[in-house]
């Protein structure tokens, strides 16, 4: 008996151990800077004597980051930005995961093709359409060539530049949802189909009876991380239109890095990031609560 809870007891230990690194990881990698960041968000801080220049002064900061014209075109922008590029890419994928599962042969090599995009370097992919978009590219010479005399510039253009960002987002990220929804659909037991059509049920009908619904736990899992990762867009930005022209392309992520490494205001940038969190948490408390309620 002794040894048995000797066994236990060490058995436990090692799991205690493994979650115990773990543990340590996200205290300091993730809690830690977050309080920090927090009280530097409601502090003024003058950097010349270092931590001890941490003053603690309220919510000031938050008040005057409402203030702010590039914060809200930042939050405007990235609201724009996480409905159309989210709505579209569900939509779309779903479509090129059915037609794939449906009537595709060889469909591994097409997962392949649409999946490259997701893996390549960030930087590889801005270089690539940064020369279609550009003025003597190959996008605006055919637009050129079908009678359009003045075509955009698309990601120097004030209207064009974040649809531009959207339409290269979904590009990149097509792949993986497409393959995720592809997933799902090749679990679905076809009796149901069968049953379905059985029922008098169309083509149509059978996805919206069947398929949809038999998805609904793929399709919770893509909205989620796609709206976490709407929130997230710096590289694109960073490399292809700083933001601009003007605030046009000026996202939340990118906003708090021009505050803080560029004008050097750490306590405004600080409070913006607080506040992206807590948009983060409360559209993924939302999304969980509605999950919940259609599984109920």
């Amino acid at each position: 008996m002794n040894k048995r809870k000797i066994k236990k007891a060490k058995s436990a230990m090692k799991g205690y151990a493994f979650i115990g690194l773990n543990l340590i990881g996200v205290l300091i990698f993730w809690t830690v800077p977050m309080l920090f960041s927090f009280i530097i968000s409601i502090s003024k801080w003058d950097y010349s004597k270092g931590i001890k220049g941490i003053r603690i002064q309220g919510f000031s900061n938050y008040v005057e980051m409402w203030r702010d014209a590039w914060f809200r075109a930042s939050l405007i922008n990235n609201i724009v930005f996480t409905v159309s590029y989210v709505a579209v890419l569900i939509v779309l994928s779903f479509m090129v995961a059915y037609v794939l599962n449906e009537y595709v042969v060889g469909k591994k090599f097409v997962q392949l093709g649409l999946y490259l995009p997701y893996i390549v370097n960030i930087v590889a992919i801005s270089a690539v359409w940064l020369a279609l978009f550009s003025n003597n590219g190959p996008i605006l010479n055919l637009l050129r060539k079908i009678g359009m005399e003045n075509p955009p510039v698309f990601v120097s253009d004030l209207r064009w530049a974040l649809p531009a960002i959207v339409l290269i987002c979904i590009w990149q990220n097509l792949g993986y949802t497409v393959i995720l929804f592809l997933s799902g659909m090749i679990n679905v037991p076809r009796d149901l189909y069968e049953a379905a059509a059985i029922d008098g049920a169309n083509g149509i009908a059978r996805i919206w009876y069947v398929t949809i619904p038999m998805l609904s736990g793929t399709t919770f899992f893509i909205v989620i991380t796609s709206i976490i990762n709407s929130f997230k867009v710096f590289g694109l930005i960073n490399l292809m239109t700083h933001g601009g022209p003007g605030t046009a392309t000026t996202m939340l992520v990118y906003n708090i890095y021009r505050t803080a490494f560029q004008f050097g205001k750490l306590e405004f940038a600080s409070a913006q990031g607080i506040v992206l969190l807590a948009i983060i948490f409360f559209i993924t408390w939302i999304q969980f609560r509605i999950q919940k309620r259609n599984e109920a």
